[in-house]
């Protein structure tokens, strides 16, 4: 019998990235003899990634259409080429369905996808839908969303089951408290160098709560060094500063505060693993959907929002004494993000999906 395939569709980004792969991963468990395929772009980053944990990767030459001038004419000039492969990737595998995981590679194929009335379904992970998410929502079968304040955006073809993250950070162990309040600050899978300059030049001001602090600090491959040598200079020789963590849950399990960006794949590692924040936003985000992701956290009392544009060394060392002073308020914010948790979220998904493929089957749409 010949084994039925889903492709899996989207990235750019790990916030892209690792909800396929959990996805993948649920509905594997779910029927063991599925092939997967996964589309995605050419991004550096996207292809070490998926290299390292898929057996059928496969790139698009796309690229966003967000922004002016030659950066949009670029993206406009490759989704010709964009559509022709979709299509040959789509006649060549004839999948049973096509999953769209956010951003703009999962455009063209699940587009064409729905056009070619094969069942389609796509993940929202923002709180604020992307513009792909957007465009693709009114010819899909079903969207996947993460915030409930998404749901409008859809309307009836929208379920609300949450964004899967890897299984461990759903089994972090509560947080003990010490005396020293243990920090972790990263900005994504590449690192920020806002975050990284903003730190740094928190350091001075920092200086005499350094005996009271643990610092874990993942600053991108660019800026590693750079900001080793500035924790050092500042007498802060125990901050544990690397380009990359890995495993990333184990240095959530060790923090009592995050300091990060608003990912909308951070947010959901965060309240999975119930993790009180300060959350800054990446002002350049497209439609400011960061903010969006935070504001959500917020809403609940699981995080602190700090805008770019407010983002100064004197708030950052306020907030970190404030949190050390104040510990009980990190225990509430871990009680409040569970308001946010929802539970089986990559059984729950790859259940949907699995039931698209079933109702076709028995030729049922809608």
């Amino acid at each position: 019998m010949k084994k039925k395939t889903v492709i899996i569709s989207g990235g750019g980004t790990g916030g892209h990235l690792y909800p396929a792969l959990v996805l993948g991963r649920s509905l594997l468990n779910f029927e063991p003899d599925l092939r997967l395929v996964y589309v995605g772009s050419s991004r550096a980053v996207e292809k070490k990634i998926m290299s390292a944990e898929v057996s059928h990767f496969l790139t698009l030459p796309v690229e966003g259409l967000k922004g002016r001038g030659w950066k949009k004419a670029r993206g406009l000039l490759l989704l010709p080429l964009a559509f022709l492969k979709s299509l040959y990737i789509l006649l060549k595998f004839r999948p049973a369905l096509v999953v769209g995981v956010g951003g703009f590679s999962s455009g063209p194929i699940v587009l064409l996808a729905a056009l070619m009335k094969k069942p389609t379904v796509i993940m929202e992970q923002n709180a604020l839908p992307g513009f792909t998410n957007r465009q693709l929502g009114r010819f899909v079968d079903l969207v996947i969303v993460s915030f409930a304040s998404s749901l409008p955006y859809f309307g009836h073809k929208a379920v609300l089951a949450g964004n899967p993250v890897r299984p461990e950070f759903y089994t972090l162990p509560q947080k003990k408290r010490e005396s020293r309040l243990s920090l972790l600050v990263f900005g994504g899978s590449q690192g920020s160098k806002f975050l990284n300059d903003r730190l740094l030049e928190s350091l001075e001001e920092l200086q005499e709560l350094r005996e009271s602090l643990v610092i874990y600090h993942q600053t991108g491959e660019r800026d590693v060094e750079r900001v080793s040598q500035a924790y050092r200079q500042h007498g802060f020789s125990q901050a544990v500063v690397s380009a990359y963590f890995s495993p990333m849950a184990d240095y959530f399990a060790r923090a009592d505060l995050v300091i990060c960006r608003a990912g909308a794949t951070t947010c959901a590692e965060l309240i999975a693993g119930r993790k009180p924040a300060l959350l800054i936003p990446f002002a350049q985000a497209a439609d400011n959907h960061q903010e969006y992701n935070a504001r959500e956290l917020e809403k609940a009392g699981g995080a602190e929002v700090i805008l770019e544009k407010d983002f100064r060394p004197g708030l950052l060392v306020e907030r970190i004494k404030y949190y050390l002073e104040h510990k009980e308020a990190l225990d509430q914010m871990e009680k409040n993000l569970e308001k946010l948790q929802l539970n089986s979220v990559a059984e729950k998904i790859a259940g949907l999906c699995l039931e698209r493929i079933k109702r076709a089957a028995g030729g049922q749409r809608g």
